[in-house]
């Protein structure tokens, strides 16, 4: 008989574990067969780990996961899989935004072959402000990353115990895990849901975290950014030679004298900005290939709690 692994990232979700079970047990868990939940806190700094315990002494299929502190997200996830026994394990947001019951056709989609399948946001009840970024960012990924991310996006997935296993192999800081189990080309189904606007708690998806997300997917897997400042600099001299020759021309032609001072401090300002532009780029590529190099691990375990521990 297959087992199935739910893993929850949790970051200051102490207002929101004891729904987030309740809801599951109501609609999933008992129409699951064989399942374990794992828990992972990633560095909460309220009572989130002491709530996901007390949920571990009302059913022994629940496993914590603490980590040293918070490493993002995209560790939080890795640390759970990587902990995780199941045949297949299915990614689960803590902020009640996502319908419990998708994760059984999504078991079901696995059971019929599937390794990868995807949760899509057919729609999403949000304000119109994150609904407008949220679709730019996956616009961004379909043109320069990957084509087949769905335009609704997806955060919530299932794959089989193989897809975990290649993406313990790839062990990437700085990256994106969605990008990485899209990369991976296993069989892939989808599965579409409504994503519902956050009712309980406080969202702790800032905007500098989103702005990393973009950085980390397209460094990590896209090479436009090298293009784009390649196709930069050839325009830049085309242009600078054309402006050379028609000075001149002007010169040896009219008479006028080669003058300016403003306009060229403007090109000059403009050109050595775009300088740095570049180098800011580079500087992204090089600082991820020092973090790689150094060789750190992606996520550190602090404590491990489940059935055979002492409660």
């Amino acid at each position: 008989m297959s087992k199935i692994s739910i893993v929850v990232p949790v970051y200051y979700n102490s207002d929101t574990l004891e729904l987030l079970y309740e809801d599951m047990k109501a609609k999933i868990l008992d129409r699951l067969g064989e399942y374990e939940i794992v828990f992972v806190d990633d560095g909460s700094g309220d009572n989130s780990w002491e709530i996901m315990n007390s949920l571990r002494e009302k059913d022994d299929n629940i496993r914590c996961v603490k980590l040293s502190r918070n490493y993002g997200e995209h560790a939080a996830l890795l640390a759970g899989l990587s902990a995780c026994t199941g045949d297949c394990a299915v990614t689960k947001q803590a902020d009640l935004q996502e319908d419990s019951s998708i994760i059984l056709e999504m078991y079901e989609s696995w059971k019929r072959g599937n390794k990868v399948v995807l949760a899509v946001r057919k729609e999403r009840k949000e304000s119109r402000l994150k609904v407008f970024f949220a679709n730019m960012y996956y616009a961004l990924v379909r043109r320069m990353i990957n084509k087949n991310m769905p335009a609704g996006g997806c955060d919530c997935y299932l794959i089989d115990r193989k897809v975990i296993e290649v993406l313990e192999r790839l062990d990437e800081k700085n990256s994106s895990l969605t990008l990485q189990v899209m990369w991976v080309g296993f069989k892939t189904d989808m599965i579409y849901f409504v994503r519902q606007d956050r009712e309980v708690g406080k969202s702790r998806w800032t905007l500098s975290k989103k702005v990393k997300l973009v950085a980390d997917s397209i460094f990590s897997f896209s090479y436009l950014p090298f293009r784009l400042m390649m196709g930069l600099s050839v325009i830049f001299d085309i242009a600078a030679l054309i402006l050379l020759i028609s000075v001149l021309i002007e010169k040896f032609t009219v008479g006028t004298p080669i003058e300016g001072w403003a306009s060229i401090m403007c090109i000059l300002l403009f050109g050595f900005g775009m300088l740095m532009l570049m180098l800011g780029i580079i500087g992204e590529y090089i600082w991820r290939v020092l973090d790689a190099a150094r060789n750190r691990p992606t996520y550190i375990v602090d404590e491990v709690k489940d059935k055979d521990s002492v409660k």
